[in-house]
C-alpha cells in the first residue's frame, strides 16, 4: 500500500468525526445526532466504514462488493426513515463527496506533493465507485418512501427531482414504473383560483397520470391565490408533429413545437380541475427543465385564460411572444389597454376578435362559432374599425388587435 493510502488510514478515524461534525453544524436536519449517542455513533460508524473500504479497495481499484452496496443502500434506509427530505439528502452528499475530496487532497499534500501515481489511481477509483455508492444509497432512500407515501406523492417526487436535476429521479422513475426520456415539455396549467391543499382531486389525478404517464407536481402557491400544476410531458421519437422525427431535431428547428399528444393530455387535465386555466408549454432536455419551467410558466401567464376544455390549448413561445414581449415594456401595455378600453362600448367586440382570430379571420367559420350571421360579424367588425381606427382584417389589425385579445383574455389587465 502505498504512502497516500497509508496517511488516508491513519487520518480516518479524524476525518470521520470531522464529518459527523460538518452536518450537525450546517444542516439543521441533523440535530437528531444530539438526541442521543446511539444516533450519533452509528453516523460515525457509517462514516468511518466508508473511509476504511475506500482505503482498502482504492489502491488495486477493486469494486464495492454487493455486500458493500447493501450496507450503503441501509444507510439511505435509515436517514429516509429519519424523516430526511431529499433536499437535504442531495446537501448530505454534496457535503460527504467535498469532504472525501479535502481529505485526498490534505493526504497529498502531507506527502509533500508526491505520490501523483497514487492520486491518480485513487480519483480513478473514486469517480465509478461514488457513483455506484450513491445510486445504492438512493436505492435504499426510495425503498422507505415508496413504503411511506401514496403514489400521487411519489410522482410529485419524481417531478420535482426531475427539475431540480437530482440523480434520485431515477430511482423514483423505477418506483413509480415510468422512464426516464432525454427530451421532455415542461407544461404547465396556470389556474387563478388555485384549489386548497395539495391533496385535491387526488384520486383524478393519479388516474390521469397513470394514464398519461407523466409526472406532475403542484408548484408553490403564489401571493396572489393562484395556483400551477407542472406537469413532465415525455417526448419521444415520432410524437412530435406529424412527421416520425428525433426529439433532438425538434428542439433544434423548432423549439417551441409540442408533442402531438399534448392536447390530449391538456383536455383531460382541465376537465379534471373544473376550473378556468391558461396553459403554456416548452421543450428542453432532461438537464435544462428548470429553465423550460421558467419559460412554460411566463408563456402560461401570458396565455389566454379558457373556462372550458373543449377550447384549452397548449400555448407555446410562438403563439405569444408578442405578449411576453409586451409584459417587460410598460409603455406598449398601456396602450394596448387603452386599445382595449375602446372596444368595451361595442357588442362583444373582443368576445368577437377572438374567434375571428382563431379561425384564421375565416368569415363563415367565425360566424358558426359565434352563432351568428355573416352580416353580424361584419357590422361587429366595422364597429372595431371606427372605434380603433384599425381594420381587423390589415397586417396591422392582426399584429395589434390580436395582442390586445389575449392580453385582455390571459387576466393581466384587473
Amino acid at each position: 500500500m502505498g504512502n497516500l493510502f497509508v496517511e488516508l488510514a491513519r487520518r480516518a478515524s479524524a476525518n470521520a468525526r470531522r464529518e459527523v461534525e460538518t452536518y450537525t453544524r450546517e444542516i439543521p436536519e441533523f440535530g437528531f445526532l444530539d438526541k442521543g449517542p446511539g444516533a450519533r455513533a452509528d453516523t460515525l460508524e457509517h462514516s468511518l466504514w466508508l473511509r476504511h473500504r475506500t482505503v482498502e479497495l482504492s489502491p488495486e481499484c477493486s469494486e464495492l462488493t454487493d455486500e458493500d452496496l447493501g450496507y450503503i443502500a441501509s444507510m439511505g434506509e435509515l436517514r429516509a426513515g429519519a424523516g430526511m427530505s431529499l433536499e437535504v439528502r442531495q446537501r448530505v452528499l454534496w457535503l460527504h463527496t467535498a469532504l472525501m475530496l479535502r481529505e485526498i487532497n490534505e493526504a497529498a499534500e502531507a506527502q509533500r506533493g508526491g505520490g501523483v501515481a497514487e492520486i491518480m489511481r485513487m480519483m480513478n477509483w473514486f469517480a465509478p465507485q461514488g457513483e455506484r455508492g450513491i445510486s445504492a444509497y438512493c436505492q435504499g432512500f426510495v425503498r422507505v418512501l415508496r413504503r411511506r407515501m401514496q403514489y400521487v406523492e411519489q410522482v410529485a417526487l419524481l417531478a420535482r427531482s426531475l427539475l431540480n436535476g437530482d440523480p434520485i429521479s431515477a430511482e423514483l422513475a423505477t418506483a413509480v414504473d415510468m422512464e426516464l426520456p432525454d427530451y421532455w415539455a415542461v407544461t404547465v396549467f396556470r389556474i387563478p383560483d388555485r384549489p386548497t391543499g395539495d391533496s385535491f382531486l387526488e384520486y383524478e389525478i393519479e388516474t390521469l397520470v397513470k394514464s398519461h404517464r407523466v409526472p406532475v407536481v403542484w408548484s408553490p402557491e403564489d401571493g396572489d391565490g393562484s395556483g400551477e400544476l407542472v406537469a413532465l410531458v415525455p417526448l419521444r421519437s415520432g410524437t412530435a408533429g406529424a412527421e416520425t422525427v428525433s426529439p433532438h431535431a425538434v428542439l433544434d428547428l423548432l423549439p417551441e413545437l409540442a408533442p402531438a399528444h399534448l392536447p390530449e393530455l391538456v383536455r383531460d387535465f382541465a376537465q379534471a380541475l373544473g376550473r378556468p386555466c391558461a396553459v403554456g408549454t416548452a421543450t428542453a432536455p432532461l438537464p435544462e427543465l428548470a429553465d423550460a419551467l421558467d419559460r412554460a410558466r411566463r408563456i402560461s401567464r401570458a396565455a389566454p385564460m379558457c373556462r372550458g376544455s373543449a377550447r384549452l390549448r397548449p400555448h407555446t413561445l410562438a403563439d405569444v411572444f408578442v405578449e411576453l414581449a409586451v409584459v417587460d415594456m410598460p409603455f406598449v401595455d398601456t396602450w394596448l389597454r387603452d386599445v382595449a378600453r375602446r372596444l368595451d362600448s361595442g357588442p362583444d367586440l373582443l368576445v368577437t376578435l377572438d374567434a375571428y382570430y382563431r379561425h384564421d379571420m375565416h368569415r363563415s367559420a367565425t360566424a358558426t362559432a359565434l352563432n351568428v350571421h355573416t352580416r353580424t360579424l361584419d357590422y361587429r367588425l366595422r364597429r372595431v374599425r371606427e372605434l380603433t381606427g384599425i381594420d381587423p382584417g390589415s397586417t396591422r389589425g392582426v399584429r395589434t388587435l390580436s395582442a390586445v385579445v389575449t392580453r385582455r383574455l390571459s387576466g393581466a389587465w384587473r
